[in-house]
């Protein structure tokens, strides 16, 4: 199966989508201004870009401190076999854990990167012990607390 090329953007396009990413609650009005575009057409393309699915959905970004979560980590799993059968079960049992933010099956030393968030060290301990401990399969947890975020964003380059 080939791999589609990326979509061709015109100028207005990468507008809207650098504008929604900028701010996803901006009134239609407010962006058919911006982009210089009646609110009809506006939302034509939205709807457009949306069905084209360029865009996935839209969301609030939540202050993951502020709601208890002080810490996030970097955790790296390596599996002790790579059958089918065990990836799926891994796979499985990741996706039901709410603190798990991201997962990644990635190459290199280790087979899966999650990203995850934590109240506490008491928290980390559980989540180790009583989460990923027991999914069979699983051979090393290494964990890496971050200390500070230089930089986290949503916003992909549109150039």
């Amino acid at each position: 199966m080939a791999e589609e090329p990326p979509p061709v953007l015109d100028p207005i396009d990468r507008a809207i989508l650098e504008l929604l990413q900028a701010n996803g609650r901006i009134s239609n009005a407010e962006l058919a201004q911006q982009i210089e575009l009646s609110p009809s057409a506006t939302l034509n393309r939205i709807r457009r870009l949306e069905e084209r699915g360029l865009i996935r959905g839209y969301t609030a970004l939540l202050d993951r401190e502020k709601l208890g979560y002080d810490m996030l980590c970097f955790v790296q799993l390596t599996l002790q076999v790579h059958q089918p059968e065990q990836v799926e079960t891994i796979r499985q049992a990741i996706e039901q854990m709410p603190e798990v933010l991201e997962c990644y099956h990635v190459t290199g030393d280790y087979d899966y990167l999650l990203k995850v968030v934590i109240k506490n060290r008491k928290d980390l301990e559980r989540f180790v012990l009583t989460r990923l401990t027991p999914i069979p399969g699983v051979a090393r947890i290494y964990t890496s607390l971050v200390l500070n975020e230089v930089k986290s964003s949503t916003v992909l380059p549109l150039d």
